[in-house]
């Protein structure tokens, strides 16, 4: 692994990793700043914030900042996460510094038109508007809320209606000047790199910041909570969230194991016993999910309303039967296909990019790959069985949509888990 990681006087952090062979690079900046860092009235602002990167700076309109990214064939993106905010782009190897100054441009010189925030709003608001007509998308925003009540780790990320339609120029900026900071950003490329060049670049467009205030946001705090929303619709979604581990406790390895075997794929647990065996739905799966201080593992089915008060208890049985039985094959299976798609996953620069800044994020070094793979290897049956048996007892929250008048409560299901 040819990782290299630097960090400037005044906290900027610069992770490079050269790929031999490749001819193209992926190269972005991570902040660490996301809905968790929005204060109530804030909610919604830095998804709009991301929105408005692209609309021009005091160097380039926005069109000449797509115009300077595809005249070389390249590709430039962002996205906006519940703690971080990336801006990324992918060029050939020969263009690495020009991406480097476009997206240097986009984060420290947006003009924030007022004409163009206008138009971006509405945008902003068809895409809220798009995700409350998703069943399976508004229903993980309504889980969120539930397991974390009135924090801002629990608040939707695009914000509510009324939240987007007054945020102004100044909301904008002023939400820049107390988090996009030297201290908060991280660098990252992957591939066609020179990391020594990169360094140099980055002195130029970003050594003269002044570190802000490097403030954790607040703590998270999982609390059992119900969603439950009835409405004419074709299929029931379930959703259930269990507490489970942060990204920094050495149980997550565990639960990333636990929650393949158990709903990772077509031979997992609830696949086969709830879909192949028994017919109950098309879509069912399991995942881990983690932030700094908190974490939890999600259960997802699509089912019809006759059928989701089976589906909820069969789901509950299955819990309850894996902390007892889990085989050693299951968890061999679960562990082999962590491994994979760990590897096969980082095989293009942008995955690699896009673990050296979470890496980077959270450790503040970047973990060398057979690391990661021995902690994943190091996992026992015994130890996917005791997680499961946490599980049944963890904190749970639950998200209902569409004809689930008939689905049991949380308190009907936790009593299952426990009984």
């Amino acid at each position: 692994m040819n990782v290299e990681f630097h960090t400037l006087s005044n906290g900027f952090r610069i992770v490079t990793e050269h790929m031999p062979g490749l001819e193209s690079a992926s190269i972005g900046v991570w902040v660490q700043a996301g809905g968790r860092h929005e204060t109530l009235p804030q909610n919604g602002i830095a998804h709009f914030l991301e929105h408005m990167a692209f609309k021009g700076t005091k160097r380039r309109s926005a069109l000449q900042i797509a115009e300077a990214i595809e005249d070389v064939g390249g590709y430039i993106n962002a996205y906006t996460s519940r703690e971080m905010t990336a801006y990324y782009a992918r060029v050939l190897s020969q263009d690495v510094a020009l991406g480097l100054d476009v997206i240097a441009d986009i984060l420290l010189n947006p003009v924030f038109d007022p004409e163009e925030i206008e138009i971006e709003r509405g945008v902003i608001l068809q895409e809220i508007g798009q995700s409350l007509d998703t069943p399976d998308d508004v229903i993980f925003d309504w889980l969120q809320e539930a397991s974390y009540p009135g924090q801002a780790i629990g608040r939707t990320i695009l914000g509510p209606e009324e939240r987007v339609s007054s945020f102004s120029r100044k909301d904008l900026s002023t939400f820049v000047a107390q988090h996009y900071g030297p201290n908060r950003m991280i660098l990252a490329a992957a591939g066609g790199v020179d990391h020594d060049a990169i360094v140099a670049d980055a002195e130029r467009l970003f050594g003269h910041l002044k570190p802000v205030t490097d403030e954790n946001p607040d703590g998270a705090t999982f609390t059992c909570g119900e969603h439950r929303e009835v409405k004419n619709l074709e299929q029931a979604h379930f959703a259930l969230s269990l507490e489970g581990p942060s990204y920094r406790d050495e149980s997550i390895y565990t639960a990333q194991i636990f929650a393949t075997a158990f709903g990772g794929g077509m031979s997992s647990r609830l696949f086969q016993e709830i879909r192949e065996k028994r017919g109950l739905c098309y879509t069912i799966y399991s995942q881990a999910g983690a932030y700094s201080d908190t974490g939890g593992m999600t259960i997802y089915a699509g089912t019809s309303g006759d059928e989701i008060e089976s589906l909820a208890t069969l789901t509950m049985d299955e819990l309850k039967r894996a902390a007892d039985d889990m085989s050693e094959a299951e968890v061999a299976r679960a562990r082999t296909q962590m491994k994979a798609g760990l590897l096969m996953g980082l095989e293009s620069p942008g995955a690699r990019a896009e673990r050296l800044s979470r890496m980077v994020a959270i450790w503040n070094r970047v973990p060398p790959l057979a690391e990661t793979v021995q902690r994943f290897e190091s996992v026992s049956t015994a130890d996917v069985r005791e997680f499961a048996a946490r599980m049944c007892q963890a904190n749970s929250a639950l998200a209902l949509y569409g004809p689930v008048d008939k689905a049991p409560t949380l308190q009907d299901l936790r009593q299952r888990l426990l009984a």
